[in-house]
């Protein structure tokens, strides 16, 4: 029963009618009130702290560099000679441009579908099943997100010159194809999202664990996902580390591109920086396109949850 007709019971419909008028004015007062002045100069500062490095970027992309040289801000606004610098790098005979993109295309997008379903499924499990060694086992699996990725880079490289890996994207993929953080993440989410009523009525209903895992589990869990899979795809987008190392000049990745265009003796900035843009671009262009939708899922999952 709610306060409004316990109020009409004991006092009157007078007051009745008050106090729904008053539960009125506060909904509406709190569905319209907005952040105070301190909290947009707080986002703006965040925004332009944020801003700074790319616009910095377009910045010396689009200017000389006997100006960079000689000032480190050449100019305030970018211009048409950015798009040059662009030309410049696709059309290198230094480089592979477009088959460094497809090489980075390739391994960020399979490498970010199979953490995105092998750690669901760990996670599912970790969460949702039963078994023995469930705790040790996860406590292991988080464990490794301790240890320094520069300590395996000896032994990693040593099986994939025994697997005659070196120089081919299988070197990069496969060693990337499940995450600790992603399982732990998806453990987390599925813990507090997925009830166990769904599980058991799946099973009451005949389906096996893969068709319970597949029609319950990975649309629950399709927020979290979601941003797994772009956070993944924007690390190996931008990975430089570990396929410099196992990776050749004739198999590059977008990184590894940039890193050719500096010379030995002398370095162009405004080139650089120009391939810089040129591969953050298509970050930028999922993020502008997808951004909304992925916040948004994530909302809907955290209140569905």
């Amino acid at each position: 029963m709610s306060s409004v007709a316990v109020t009409a019971q004991t006092a009157g419909e007078g007051a009745a009618r008050a106090a729904a008028r008053r539960r009125d004015r506060k909904a509406a007062g709190s569905a319209t009130r907005r952040a105070g002045w301190i909290v947009y100069a707080a986002l703006g500062v965040v925004l332009l702290i944020s801003v700074f490095p790319l616009y910095y970027t377009l910045l010396l992309g689009s200017s000389d560099p006997v100006e960079i040289s000689r000032n480190p801000v050449p100019q305030w606004l970018p211009d048409m000679s950015l798009f040059t610098q662009f030309q410049t790098v696709i059309e290198s005979t230094q480089i592979n441009f477009w088959k460094a993109l497809a090489n980075s295309l390739i391994i960020s997008v399979v490498v970010s579908a199979a953490v995105v379903l092998f750690s669901t499924l760990a996670g599912y499990s970790f969460a949702k099943l039963r078994f023995r060694g469930r705790g040790p086992l996860l406590v292991f699996v988080i464990a490794t997100m301790a240890v320094p990725t520069q300590l395996g880079v000896i032994p990693m490289y040593i099986l994939m010159s025994d697997l005659d890996w070196i120089g081919k994207l299988q070197a990069v993929i496969v060693p990337a194809l499940v995450t600790a953080f992603g399982v732990f993440w998806m453990t987390q989410y599925l813990s507090e999202s997925l009830p166990y009523e769904l599980i058991e009525a799946a099973r009451v209903d005949g389906a096996s664990m893969i068709r319970t895992f597949w029609s319950i589990a990975l649309p629950a869990a399709r927020p979290a996902a979601a941003m797994l899979g772009l956070f993944t795809f924007v690390q190996q987008w931008t990975n430089f580390f570990w396929p410099s190392i196992v990776l050749n000049s004739s198999n590059p990745t977008l990184p590894l591109v940039v890193k050719s265009l500096q010379s030995n003796y002398f370095v162009d900035y405004s080139l650089v920086m120009g391939g810089v843009f040129l591969v953050t671009l298509p970050l930028l262009v999922i993020f502008a396109f997808v951004g909304k939708q992925l916040v948004a899922g994530i909302m809907q999952g955290a209140v569905k949850g």
